[in-house]
Formats: structure tokens, sequence, C-alpha cells
């Protein structure tokens, strides 16, 4: 047990009780199971706002609540991140064409519990350079999962992620960042995604958070345009993003956005 219900750690990173886990699990397998289904639609001369369209509707027929909808005035129920978009790419009438790739972020409720996960897809066939982003981002956020234990702390997930993408002559974005949750959408920490081995609070059983590392084939720099949701690269360059929430148990770690048909990469089909 981690002792009183709720009890926050001197950072402020609630701890949650064992039962709380079954609740995580629920909602991120329905956020995950979304992104699955999502898969077939992802192609050439289809529109961004056909895709987010269809994920409300399989948000709908889970019976869950999206967590995007009316969030800050926001009114799609995910965020589609096209090419040199890093992040909070808002669905419109844009047409995919052959070779983009885009990274699709959904965010459910399900009993009261977030599940917020998202993935990489290309539409048509990736050049070798996205390709080769898609691969270290996914293999960072892997890394990052593989650094969560208690007693470590959010720098040795930061750097473990860091080490690796900066390894392979890309960067990693310092303007955003993975966060808690739980009940709640947002909450501490904020889960960088570098950093140095040993700093930051240390990982304690029953912390609920998302690692979700954003990737640039250039300059880690970004720019949030006038919407003042997408946020691009300043060098316009290629952005790639995976992101799993996951809770920390005794023995490390278990992952509740899991793919339940095993698709999480786009290499799957």
């Amino acid at each position: 047990m981690y002792g009183t219900r709720g009890r926050l750690t001197k950072d402020g990173i609630r701890l949650h009780e064992p039962a709380d886990f079954a609740g995580m699990h629920r909602a991120g397998r329905v956020a995950a199971a979304i992104l699955d289904a999502i898969g077939v639609r992802v192609r050439p001369g289809v529109s961004t706002g056909e895709i987010d369209a269809e994920i409300e509707r399989l948000v709908a027929g889970h019976g869950a609540a999206s967590a995007t909808i009316g969030y800050r005035g926001y009114q799609h129920a995910s965020c589609i991140s096209v090419n040199h978009v890093v992040c909070h790419g808002i669905p419109g009438p844009k047409l995919l064409k052959d070779g983009d790739i885009l990274n699709i972020d959904v965010t459910v409720i399900v009993d009261g519990w977030f599940g917020d996960t998202s993935r990489m897809y290309v539409a048509g066939s990736p050049g070798r350079k996205a390709e080769r982003l898609i691969q270290v981002t996914h293999d960072a956020l892997m890394r990052g999962i593989e650094a969560v234990r208690p007693g470590a702390s959010f720098g040795d997930i930061g750097h473990a992620i860091q080490t690796h993408v900066e390894g392979q002559g890309m960067s990693v974005v310092r303007d955003f960042c993975g966060h808690g949750l739980g009940r709640v959408f947002h909450a501490p920490p904020n889960v960088l995604h570098y950093g140095r081995p040993g700093s930051g609070p240390v990982l304690e059983e029953g912390m609920f958070f998302t690692i979700e590392p954003m990737v640039n084939l250039g300059r880690p720099e970004t720019k949030v345009l006038a919407d003042e949701w997408t946020a691009v690269t300043r060098d316009k360059s290629l952005s790639a993003q995976f992101e799993h929430a996951v809770g920390v148990t005794a023995q490390g770690c278990e992952i509740f956005t899991l793919s339940p048909a095993g698709r999480f990469h786009p290499t799957w089909g």
C-alpha cells in the first residue's frame, strides 16, 4: 500500500493506491484501441478533419468522453501534427499527401480516469529520413520507460531519452514535456525528456505520468503559431513523437496505453 489515499510527495506529486492501476488500465486501453482503429484512415487524400471526426465517433462508441473537446476552448477529439508540426496540431481540411508523417494524440476519460497516448502514422510510404526519425523517437520513448523504477529520478528518464536521440544526430524538444495524470488531465510532475542522471524528484510507487518525447531531425527550437495551439519546428525540420502513460510499481512500471492489437509502431501493417 502507498499510505493515505491521495497523499502528495514533497514535490506535489500524487501517489495512487494499487486499486487505481485498474482504472488507468481501462482508460489507457480505450485510448490505445481508438488509435489502433484509426490507422486504416491514414492515407493520402484524407483530411486531418476527417480523421478527427472518426476519432470522435470512436470515443463515443467506447462509452468514453473526450478530454480535449472543450479543454481551454479546444474543439477537437485529437491533436494531429503533420511533418514539421511538433505537437497540438489542429485537425482541419488539409489533405494528407504521400509520405506525410503524423502524430495522432488522443486523451479519453473512462470512469473518471484519463487515458492519454499518441503515436506516429505514415500516409503512404515515408522517406528514409522520416522513417529513421520515427524509429529513433520510438526507441527513445522505450529507453525512457526502461528507466522508470522506484528510487530512480526523473532526470534519469530524461537522460536516457536525450542521450539516445543526440547520439543519433537528432534533437529533443525542450519546450514541451510529459506530465502527471490520473483523475486529472495534467498534474505534477513535469516530465522532461532531457536531463542529468540523479536530478529532479525521486520516483515512488503509485506515481502516474506520461512520457512523450518530441524529436526533431534538425534543431530543437519550436514556435507556436497564431492559433495559440500549433507548435512547429523553427527550422521547418521534421518532428516525431510517441507517448505512453505509465504507473510506477515496486518492480518498475506498468504501461497503461499498450496497443491491444500491437499497432503502436507504424510498421505494424
